[in-house]
């Protein structure tokens, strides 16, 4: 009998485990390494164990001995980091622990991608071909690298040109060897406009295997599912899919005598013809939605199927429809780019389900994968699931780092999207450019800088030690406007003007907008005649107003700026913070625009910094191995004539 256990795993997993636990009575053990010390999962634990190094998550020694010294009797291994890694499943079991997952045989079975593909292929389940790297010829082009030993979007490349793949598949074995530890690649075919549909297994050992559900992951960046959801559009309205694949499904766990909650992922095109991709033997990031369609508790079952219990003979039949999006930390219309730092506030309102490694001061680092949470919907109908996400994600308040909300409520209410016209090009087909669009418009920027402004006026007077019951710059006579200026997301200045009479606020810029009432915190203002509140948050210069109207970023201009903090025009800075992987060109060397010039590693992930026009490169302020904080100037840029590019 399970009575204490200890996740090998951080953030929002362990505490989706720790939720199980405590509703069965059973003890949590946490561990954690130096950047996480401070997180949720960390706090909410019984008993936690500290790790040596920021990757003490891979340390499998450091692990065991945690469960030892906390009296854990049985370890949950999450999803990544040493979830499907069958020296640590077996490590577990000699220590005499119990392993809540699939039999290490079976974890070794799918551990490789390149030999499940052959085993399965055997098995009779579709297969799409593997294609050695070496031997790619043009007329196999467009092809997918892939980590042998990967996952979630690391280590993989889409080739268009031949003279690309050895530079892709080089890029390619570096992010396997960092994320995964094994440099193995190996290339598939590659289809451009498929649907990433997969079907939750769950397999007892006295012989009981579950297809429960199908999920379609299709909306993916970089090949990693961003909104996932329950049931498929794509099996909905094929006939005869469902059945297809719930048999190939439970064909793959049988071959390799399964047992436990696992994931078999294929590639399907629009005819509803499939080809087995992987199979993640461990529970899913997106298993939220396959336990709102189903009433199931995935966990719970893992627990149940790991103490030796039996399934029930048929799992439960499926219901509604549940859509799950994952919020990161990154900006989509810069490549993607993840942030790192302090989350100020976060707030998702609704009738929605979130699960989340964050809370309010959180601090997001640089050594862990940069999603903040999932948040999932569950409606009767489809639609109404994503109208109800969507919505829920517009009204949340998240302060402190860039994220991809935007994008998720625009593709949530896209049309296509709501039509169930979802593939892995949705992206593309669409374009980011208007995906990744702010949901407030310009309009709405100037109005909430308008808010800002009075409501730091509203702070000034509330914080006065002298006349602070008289309205900022009052004088008997009209006299000057007083002004504050804001910059926007997009870089652009915004001058908000304002003057305090017998009569009201003036805002001489706004036409019809006047000014009902202001706090620090909150200015509610008529427009056209219609009454709008904004909350107003100020950390330091960055100021956060959200509206129903749509969220704005802000950041005050200081009126008289320090000189010392002036960038030269043409200087690269990092993005974010990392590791300078390498360097593509020397001090002296001419370099075109968008030329890679310098690689940086963050979250596991290869990011490249480009030359922003010709010119030369004039300087050069980082080497290989060197970690840079952001914003710091890596390189700068100048043109031939020795003018500034």
């Amino acid at each position: 009998m399970i009575t204490k256990i200890l996740v090998a795993n951080r953030g929002e997993i362990a505490r989706r485990v720790f939720e199980t636990c405590r509703r069965l009575g059973i003890g949590t053990v946490a561990v954690y390494t130096d950047p996480d010390a401070g997180s949720p999962h960390v706090a909410e634990a019984d008993a936690r164990v500290r790790l040596e190094g920021n990757n003490g998550y891979l340390d499998s020694a450091q692990i065991i001995a945690a469960a030892k010294a906390s009296g854990a009797d049985a370890v949950h291994p999450g999803y990544g980091f040493l979830s499907e890694n069958p020296d640590f499943a077996a490590a577990v079991i000699d220590a005499g622990l119990t392993w809540i997952g699939p039999p290490v045989n079976a974890v070794q079975a799918m551990g490789s991608k390149i030999e499940a593909k052959k085993m399965m292929a055997a098995a009779g389940v579709p297969v799409l071909t593997e294609l050695d790297p070496s031997t790619v010829t043009a007329d196999q082009l467009p092809v997918l690298v892939k980590a042998s030993a990967g996952g979630g979007g690391r280590g993989m490349r889409v080739v268009r040109e031949l003279s690309d793949l050895p530079s892709e598949v080089a890029a390619a074995q570096r992010e396997a060897q960092s994320a995964f530890g094994d440099p193995t690649v190996f290339c598939e075919r590659y289809l451009a406009a498929g649907h990433h549909v997969e079907v939750q297994v769950l397999a007892d050992s006295h012989g009981t295997v579950w297809s429960v559900g199908e999920r379609e992951c299709s909306i993916q960046r970089r090949h990693q599912k961003v909104i996932e959801e329950a049931p498929s559009p794509l099996v909905e309205r094929t006939p005869g899919m469902r059945e297809k694949l719930f048999d190939a499904a439970r064909l793959a766990a049988e071959a390799i005598g399964y047992a436990g909650a696992g994931t078999v992922e294929f590639m399907a095109d629009e005819k509803g013809d499939f080809f087995f991709l992987e199979m993640n033997t461990r529970l899913q990031v997106e298993h939220p939605v396959t336990e709102a369609t189903t009433g199931l508790d995935l966990v719970e079952l893992q627990i149940l199927v790991a103490d030796g219990g039996r399934l029930d003979a048929e799992p439960p039949a499926s219901r509604g429809s549940s859509i799950e999006a994952r919020l990161y930390a990154e900006d989509p219309a810069k490549g993607w780019q993840p942030q790192a730092g302090t989350v100020h506030r976060f707030d998702v309102p609704g009738q929605v389900r979130v699960d989340t490694g964050i809370e309010d001061a959180s601090v997001v680092s640089i050594f862990y994968d940069p999603m903040l949470a999932k948040v999932i919907s569950y409606a009767p109908t489809r639609r109404q699931a994503a109208t109800v996400l969507a919505d829920a994600l517009a009204r949340t308040r998240i302060h402190g780092l860039r994220t991809n909300r935007d994008l998720l409520v625009n593709v949530l209410r896209h049309p296509a999207f709501l039509d169930g016209a979802t593939d892995t090009a949705f992206f593309d087909t669409h374009g980011l450019d208007t995906l990744a669009a702010p949901l407030a418009d310009a309009g709405v920027v100037t109005l909430s800088a308008v808010a800002a402004a009075l409501a730091d006026a509203a702070y000034n007077r509330s914080s006065a030690k002298v006349f602070g019951a008289a309205p900022s710059g009052w004088r008997n006579l009209a006299s000057g406007y007083q002004s504050r200026t804001y910059r926007d997301a997009a870089g652009d200045d915004l001058l908000v003007r304002y003057r305090f009479t017998r009569t009201g606020v003036e805002l001489p810029d706004e036409g019809s907008v006047s000014l009902l009432s202001a706090t620090p915190d909150r200015v509610v203002l008529s427009i056209n005649g219609v009454d709008r509140a904004f909350n107003v948050a100020t950390y330091g210069d960055q100021v956060f107003v959200d509206s129903p109207l749509g969220p704005v970023q802000l950041t005050a201009v200081p009126r008289f700026p320090d000189p010392d903090d002036a960038v030269a025009h043409g200087s690269l800075l990092a993005p974010m913070p990392g590791s300078v992987v390498r360097v593509g060109a020397a001090v002296g060397d001419t370099v075109t625009a968008g030329q890679p010039l310098i690689w940086l590693e963050a979250m596991k992930m290869e990011h490249t910094i480009a030359a922003p026009e010709d010119g030369v490169l004039a300087e050069l302020n980082v080497a290989p191995g060197q970690q840079v904080e952001v914003g710091a100037v890596l390189a700068r840029v100048q043109n031939p004539e020795g003018e500034q590019s």
